[in-house]
This record gives C-alpha cells, sequence and structure tokens, in this order.
C-alpha cells in the first residue's frame, strides 16, 4: 500500500463526565513533527499520545488536537461547602475592611466557585486511557484516509510513467537514421575543410563523434528506473524517498538525452520527459 503525508481524522467519545474529541490532520515533511494543541487538563497526556502516533507514522508534519468537553447537564448536588463558605465569608470581610469600597461577592460568583459543591476536579487518570482509545480509533481513520490519497498519488505517477514510455517508444526509431544522415554532413563537411587529409582520420574523427552522440545507453537506463519506479509502487510501505532519488536519476537521463540529440524530435522529446518527471516528483513529495 502507498500512502499520502496529507491526511485528516476526527473523533469524538463520551466520557463520564464529558466527552473528547480529537482531531488528526498531516502535510507533508521530510521527517516526522508534531504539533500538541491539548487542553491543559489533559496535558499529562501527550508523551502517551506521541508515542502512539510515532508507532503508526513515519514522515509528515502531524497536528494533534485535544478538547474535553464538559457535560452540559450534570447532577448538582443540594448542600454547598460549608467549609469554604465560611472561608469566603472570612476572605469577603477581610477584603472589605481593607479596602471599604470593594464589591461584596455575588451569589452567582459564590456558586460557581471552583469546589462550592464538593470536589469537582476532573479524573485525570481515567480520562487518559480513553484519550488514548480515541486516538487509536482516529488513527485508524488517519491511515486511511492516507492510503486512498496514497492510492490516487500513485495512480498518477503510473500515468505519467506510462506516458514517458510511450515517447520514448516513438522516438526511438528515429534514432538511428538520424544520427547516420548526420554523420554523412559531419563526413562531408570535415572532408571540405581538411581536404588532403586520409579517409582513415575522418573515419577515427567519425566513430569518436558517433559515440558522443550515442543514446542507446540512456534510453536503456531510461527504461531500467521507469521498471523500478513501478516495482516500489506495487511494493507499497514507505516509498517518497526512494521514488525521489529515481525522479533524479530520470531526470539525469533526460538531460543527457537531450544534451546529445542531433534531431529535434529527440530535443522535443527530452523536454516532454523533463515535465513528465518534475509532474512526478511534485505528487512523491506528498508519499511516505
Amino acid at each position: 500500500m502507498i500512502f499520502s503525508m496529507t491526511g485528516y481524522a476526527a473523533r469524538t467519545r463520551d466520557v463520564e463526565c464529558g466527552s473528547l474529541h480529537l482531531e488528526l490532520k498531516s502535510v507533508n515533511s521530510r521527517y516526522l513533527d508534531f504539533q500538541f494543541r491539548i487542553c491543559e487538563e489533559l496535558r499529562v497526556a501527550e508523551p502517551a499520545l506521541r508515542e502512539l502516533i510515532s508507532a503508526r507514522l513515519s514522515r509528515g508534519k502531524i497536528e494533534c488536537r485535544l478538547n474535553f468537553i464538559p457535560a452540559a447537564t450534570k447532577a448538582v448536588p443540594q448542600a454547598l461547602s460549608g467549609e469554604l463558605l465560611a472561608r469566603l465569608a472570612d476572605f469577603d470581610a477581610q477584603v472589605r475592611a481593607a479596602l471599604p469600597h470593594a464589591a461584596p461577592l455575588s451569589v452567582g460568583e459564590v456558586l460557581r466557585w471552583p469546589g462550592m459543591f464538593g470536589d469537582d476536579s476532573l479524573d485525570v487518570e481515567a480520562l487518559v486511557p480513553e484519550a488514548l482509545a480515541l486516538l487509536r480509533e482516529a488513527l485508524d481513520d488517519f491511515t486511511a484516509s492516507r492510503e486512498r490519497e496514497g492510492a490516487k498519488l500513485a495512480d498518477v505517477i503510473r500515468e505519467r510513467v506510462a506516458r514517458i514510455r510511450e515517447h520514448v517508444r516513438l522516438v526511438t526509431p528515429l534514432i538511428p537514421a538520424a544520427q547516420a544522415a548526420f554523420q554523412d554532413k559531419l563526413r562531408q563537411r570535415l572532408l571540405d575543410a581538411l581536404g588532403s587529409v586520409d579517409d582513415e582520420r575522418v573515419r577515427q574523427e567519425l566513430v569518436l563523434f558517433a559515440a558522443r552522440i550515442d543514446v542507446d545507453e540512456e534510453l536503456a537506463r531510461l527504461t531500467t528506473h521507469l521498471d523500478e519506479v513501478e516495482r516500489v509502487l506495487k511494493a507499497g510501505g514507505a516509498t517518497g524517498k526512494r521514488l525521489d532519488f529515481l525522479m533524479q536519476e530520470l531526470n539525469r537521463e533526460a538531460n543527457t538525452l537531450g544534451s546529445k540529440s542531433v534531431l529535434s524530435a529527440v530535443s522535443q522529446t527530452a523536454m516532454d520527459l523533463k515535465l513528465l518527471i518534475e509532474q512526478m516528483r511534485e505528487q512523491i513529495q506528498n508519499l511516505e
């Protein structure tokens, strides 16, 4: 399977005191980079979340958002904390003694005071396993989305490979005749320029020139590299770096093909190949 580095997933999980909402998204990156945006109550879970993501992903810039949403309706205890209420009254008296014009605490402020109805703090130890379970579910969705995107990218790359093969197939039969015709012209020019030089010297010069314009090796290596691209895509897994290296090799052969060309059709083919290779490279930059 081929995986893109671009993906998205979001999951929500109900817990006893509310709900957890987790969101994952990623873009391409040479390495595995993290950015966590976690509510303060669950900040303690970040190392475990990081470890779980690292076990499933190898490349990409990952953004993980985790929020806790308290339950909208909770059973409200009927009894106030007498101890806390007395302490607030004492504090209020002290403040007003020092600052006579200070406004007293309102009933609403007293009722909203943390702990007024007892211990209303979150049980973080119980929430962390729930957050990890939620992340596992989100990672399944996230991986599936990256796989779908990777399959589309792989199809695009295969289509470019097929077009390169077609260019090579069409231009290959034209090369021998074009090279022979060019050498005949060059031979006549040499004879005209050198005049008295024997025919053996001309033949040697033509042999050297023929070696410089021979593109058989470039065409063979192009085909070999294209075979390897298709093999890597078929094997799947982490393919991005290997395919990027192959694009460099393909581009090198296309450049050499263009520099050795003695036929306008070959020069045009070299330019077309470079464009297709660059298009493939843009897609490969998004692969894991």
